[in-house]
């Protein structure tokens, strides 16, 4: 991984997302491999002021998360008790004295909303972390959330990371209600899967077979629409216009928003974060930018006309 995230800084890259969990699913795996392969990488190159670093706490850790709610040990949730074991465990993975942003992971319906923020409160006051955030939360969620920070006045989350991009239905899942709450209180939005899976990259076409990609089958599930082909053909055209990757376009849409802070890229190659990184300096005209609003638009519903 170091070549790797050599380039990436070396491009300007700042903001490295990662979780606890990362990554139970794959064979092997018992999660925390991904916070171990950060810190080794940080320590070879000296560099932790370099870097902001964010991970996340939440998900079931174990193989396959073997070791959630049923388990002896229970390394899952949003519990006091979880919330202080699980950040000295990352803090010891990635080598560091401190979490730049340490994210709750999505909602845990068995512990109240206070207990957790108490607790990322502590952590806060402690050193133990700098600034927390949410992600996958809804927007009532997210209002109860900030609530409760207020009333009892502990620390607010400071960012929300939401699978946000121009595709549908995932554009509409954000703007509906979630991307208000965000603007209107300065919640910085760091969304994930801004590519919609790879599909806004152009290796998907209409009517020609699929690309070899382990995600393939996903997005024939969940991107193939007339809807989203129309979208990605404007993408296509904005990008013949200005001589860019369309990737690039699909992110600089987002960086366009006010309420986006950055989007979380997934590249798998030196030669991925060249077509992606040029994104940051690519700025939309407000034309270009209502041609993808309108091709990606949905009918709004009298609440979602609300100015």
């Amino acid at each position: 991984m170091g070549w790797f995230t050599d380039a990436f800084v070396e491009m300007g890259g700042t903001l490295i997302d990662t979780a606890d969990i990362y990554t139970t699913w794959a064979a092997g795996n018992p999660g925390g491999v991904s916070e171990e392969i950060i810190g080794r990488w940080m320590k070879s190159r000296g560099n932790r002021d370099r870097v902001v670093i964010a991970t996340k706490v939440r998900g079931a850790m174990g193989q396959n998360g073997s070791e959630g709610r049923g388990h002896p040990l229970q390394r899952e949730g949003l519990s006091r008790k979880w919330i202080l074991r699980a950040v000295e465990d990352s803090l010891r993975r990635l080598q560091v004295d401190y979490i730049d942003l340490y994210q709750v992971h999505w909602v845990d319906n068995q512990v109240p909303i206070e207990e957790t923020l108490s607790a990322l409160n502590d952590l806060v006051r402690r050193g133990y972390v700098r600034y927390i955030g949410a992600s996958n939360f809804s927007a009532w969620r997210l209002m109860q959330a900030l609530w409760a920070s207020d009333k009892h006045g502990y620390e607010s989350f400071v960012s929300l990371q939401p699978e946000y991009s121009l595709a549908q239905p995932t554009r509409a899942n954000f703007e509906r209600e979630i991307a208000r709450v965000c603007e209107t209180y300065g919640i910085g939005v760091i969304p994930y899967s801004p590519l919609a899976g790879g599909f806004l990259t152009g290796k998907y076409r209409r009517d020609q077979p699929l690309p070899e990609s382990v995600r393939a089958q996903e997005i024939t599930n969940r991107r193939y629409s007339e809807q989203n082909w129309a979208i990605l053909d404007k993408v296509l055209e904005v990008a013949r216009q200005r001589g860019a990757h369309p990737a690039q376009v699909a992110l600089a849409w987002l960086l366009a928003k006010p309420y986006v802070t950055a989007p979380i890229i997934g590249a798998n190659s030196v030669a991925q974060l060249r077509d992606l990184m040029p994104a940051a300096g690519l700025q939309l005209s407000r034309e270009e930018v209502a041609a993808l609003d309108e091709v990606s638009s949905w009918p709004l519903s009298r609440t979602e006309r609300e100015v």
